[in-house]
């Protein structure tokens, strides 16, 4: 059972999708490990490292050959799979929606397509979710992005020369990375506000020591949708938050957005109209402007302003922080795998009615067969 560790070939992806830690886990389940050279070198891991903790490093060539399994952060580019064996899985972040035509590639060479991020929200899957445990980063990431880019102090500064603020920080979406990013502006010591279309956040933003914004009086709405992720909103909602949002931004400091609904354009929370009505010297955080951006004028991959306010729009921000993100992202994968390890195989078989095999499953047998891209 060999497991192959795949450099990555994305633009400025610095993680990687196996550390010295699980390389040892799945050694002693009994795989073989093979690295590619220079796999984890921007995240601070060596070949060397891999080599004592029992890999064997070579080129993709030698790495592919044979393989299992190929494990990689993001999909990889299927012109680069030459030699992989008719059968063998790819698990990995896949973009399904973003990247459909790589899907259908990888159906006709044959492979197993599993898409972590694909991974259902239920309680025995919650150590191998990939999204979840990369957007706490990212909320985390969001709020140091914040402060480097403002011009002030984040906590309330008592001195004999005077009295310093604290500065007022909106998070708009409250998941796992809004979540991160109230605890960590609040540990900054800034005055923290949230909101989210899901009513059953208001009690976890208020456990963190923030003041929930909620549109009231809006009956019927709650904003859950299937596995907990936010749902589009009725016109009726959307304009009763555009109104209240439009009161509260105006007098913020820091606003970090966050929200994201699976296989659609981002929302847009942010008019240009209510970015003019802030204070100059304001900032923004768009962690959704990798999917059209949560903030109008967002650009992926800049840092703009309009109105004197900066608009943030960095991407792959787990990749900001590829070491932890490593760590976390390669024990999700371990994670995933020994849970359906089968001992008498040497190797893991998924179930096909299994609730997690049929959700990332992909493609099998050279075809497509996941439903959320049929359908």
């Amino acid at each position: 059972m060999k497991i192959a560790v795949l450099g990555e070939g994305a633009e400025g992806e610095r993680r990687v999708s196996a550390t010295p830690e699980t390389v040892k886990k799945f050694k002693a389940l009994g795989a073989e490990l093979a690295v590619e050279r220079g796999a984890g070198a921007h995240a601070t891991i060596d070949d060397k490292a891999y080599e004592e903790a029992g890999a064997v490093v070579g080129d993709r060539a030698s790495v592919i050959a044979g393989a299992d399994i190929l494990l990689g952060v993001q999909g990889p580019d299927p012109a680069s799979l030459n030699g992989v064996k008719p059968g063998a899985w790819i698990v990995a972040g896949l973009n399904p929606f973003g990247e459909r035509a790589r899907v259908d590639a990888y159906a006709g060479l044959g492979v197993e397509a599993l898409a972590m991020e694909f991974m259902p929200r239920i309680t025995r899957a919650q150590s191998m979710d990939i999204l979840s445990s990369q957007s706490n980063l990212s909320g985390y990431k969001a709020v140091l992005d914040a402060a480097a880019e403002y011009g002030r102090a984040f906590p309330m500064m008592m001195t004999a020369a005077g009295t310093v603020s604290a500065a007022r920080v909106f998070i708009m979406g409250v998941g796992v990375a809004g979540l991160q990013a109230i605890a960590t502006a609040r540990r900054l010591g800034a005055q923290v506000s949230a909101t989210d279309v899901r009513s059953a956040t208001k009690e976890q933003i208020e456990s963190l020591g923030a003041k929930a914004i909620f549109v009231e009086n809006v009956a019927g709405i709650e904003g859950e949708g299937s596995g907990g992720y936010a749902t589009e909103m009725s016109d009726e909602y959307k304009k009763a938050q555009a109104d209240l949002v439009s009161s509260h931004i105006a007098k913020q400091d820091i606003v970090i957005t966050t929200a994201l609904i699976p296989g659609r354009p981002a929302p847009r929370l942010i008019s240009d109209a209510q970015l003019a009505s802030m204070k100059p010297g304001s900032v923004i955080i768009d962690l959704a402007v990798e999917q059209g951006g949560n903030v109008e004028g967002a650009v992926a991959g800049q840092v703009v302003e309009r109105h004197g306010v900066k608009i943030v729009g960095h991407k792959n921000v787990p990749s900001r922080l590829a070491a932890d993100a490593s760590a976390l992202f390669s024990r999700n994968l371990y994670n995933f795998l020994s849970a359906y390890w089968d001992k008498d195989a040497g190797r893991p078989v998924l179930p096909d009615e299994d609730e997690v095999t049929q959700a990332i499953r992909l493609t099998q047998g050279g075809k497509v067969v996941s439903e959320r891209l049929l359908g």
